[in-house]
């Protein structure tokens, strides 16, 4: 038995770095500082330690063999899923560069409303550091930050100090849209969060009204979507009486048609207040199971974000036309491989076609796919590096057990190479 100090986490996003594991053979155990998102991701059993072709254990060696004998022939396959490490990540577009596929990730329906904003007309976005020590007003958008990320406010909020804040329990939280779910966003002090409701299909409207207002212009009507636009008023004062302001939103949380206007309002809302004098910045949330990790090095290794594809030898990029899920249903690809390597429970969409998971061990499928290669975690079967979510950082990932599975990064290359 081993115990294991300031142990960095991959799978909250915002870059926990401070976790207490015990680990007991193979079988890892969070004793302090976990929570809701990075204890289960830690103590996820390990089971099935053997590939499986056809649902009958094999060798890795047979297992890649097969890998590669159902992609060699196809004409369009598709690489989704994405949950993995930096390496894990090179190593998959080479893969895709070789076999000609279409790179998808999982949570890219809700960056894709980040990446339309920002390709569209920018952003001011800040980073995890600079809320940590000098945020005084944080406004929330849309989004259960809580649910999120269950210590964000402990570890970048209620801080015991700030450089540029002389005291941190005086930090103002505001919630537009949903209400916290516990009772995080109090301040040490028993200040709570300002909350104002309404339902997600509104928040377009109210986000409208809240820019009139902070562009000082005139709005013809009292209340919207049922929140009094004299509150509205309040925030943007408040807006533009901090001394740094931080608008947060989570664009998985937007779940409605042309999302990503609203993400623009949210972003045009933070260069008007930088325009009339005031520092305010947007704060986007990602990054959990190697979302962010995928988009960065998809980045700087093709100059494009996911859903790329590869058929033509080199990539090209279409937000909307790779969409691995839509090509599936309609028939536009011939092979899928799945690979999630932090979460047992993200299984592959359901298809006909010859499907290859390269996952966490102990997934459970309703369908057993033709290969199935169980590889370690990164953070815990083997070191790596992930991007958090503000993209400034790629947290170093620690060895925590020695159980014997291949990385993703070693079983995708293998492929490659057995092509």
């Amino acid at each position: 038995m081993t115990e294991i100090t300031e142990v960095p986490s991959p799978f909250c996003g915002i870059g926990t770095d401070d976790l207490s594991v015990k680990v007991d053979g193979l079988a890892v155990t969070v004793t302090a500082n976990g929570c809701a998102v990075n204890t289960p991701g830690f103590e996820q059993p390990l089971t099935d330690t053997a590939p499986r072709v056809g649902g009958l254990a094999v060798d890795l060696d047979t297992a890649v063999a097969k890998a590669a004998e159902l992609l060699r022939g196809t004409q369009q396959p598709v690489i989704a899923g994405c949950a993995t490490d930096v390496n894990g990540m090179r190593g998959l577009l080479a893969l895709a560069d070789k076999a000609g596929a279409v790179v998808d990730n999982i949570n890219f329906p809700a960056a894709r409303r980040n990446l339309l904003a920002l390709q569209d007309s920018g952003w001011m976005n800040t980073t995890l550091a600079e809320v940590k020590n000098r945020c005084d007003l944080l406004l929330i958008v849309g989004t259960d930050l809580e649910g999120f990320a269950p210590r964000f406010f402990e570890r970048y909020l209620w801080t015991e100090e700030a450089m540029f804040l002389d005291n941190t329990a005086n930090r103002e939280v505001i919630y537009l849209g949903k209400s916290p779910s516990g009772t995080a966003s109090t301040s040490p002090a028993g200040k709570t969060a300002m909350s104002l409701t309404c339902a997600d299909a509104d928040l377009p409207d109210v986000i409208a009204v809240l820019s009139a207002l902070v562009k000082k212009q005139p709005v013809q009507t009292q209340h919207v979507a049922g929140i009094a636009v004299a509150e509205l008023q309040a925030i943007a004062d408040k807006l533009r009486n901090a001394k740094y302001g931080v608008i947060l939103w989570g664009a998985a949380a937007l779940a409605y048609d042309h999302a990503e206007l609203t993400v623009q309002a949210i972003c045009n809302i933070v260069k008007d207040i930088n325009l009339q004098g005031t520092r305010c910045s947007g704060f986007p949330l990602g990054g959990r199971e190697g979302d962010q990790t995928a988009n960065q090095v998809c980045g700087w290794t093709t100059g494009y974000p996911a859903r790329l594809n590869f058929a033509r030898g080199y990539p090209e990029y279409d937000p909307f036309l790779y969409d691995s899920q839509a090509m599936l249903c309609n028939g536009e690809a011939d092979a899928l491989v799945w690979v999630h390597a932090f979460n047992s429970n993200a299984k592959p969409p359901e298809t006909e076609l010859p499907i290859i998971v390269v996952g966490r061990s102990g997934m459970a499928f309703d369908k057993e796919p033709d290969v199935f290669i169980p590889v370690g975690t990164p953070g815990i079967d083997h070191a790596g590096h992930a991007y958090r979510l503000d993209n400034v950082v790629a947290i170093r990932l620690k060895k925590l057990r020695d159980s014997g599975l291949p990385s993703t990064a070693e079983v995708l290359h293998a492929i490659e190479q057995a092509l």
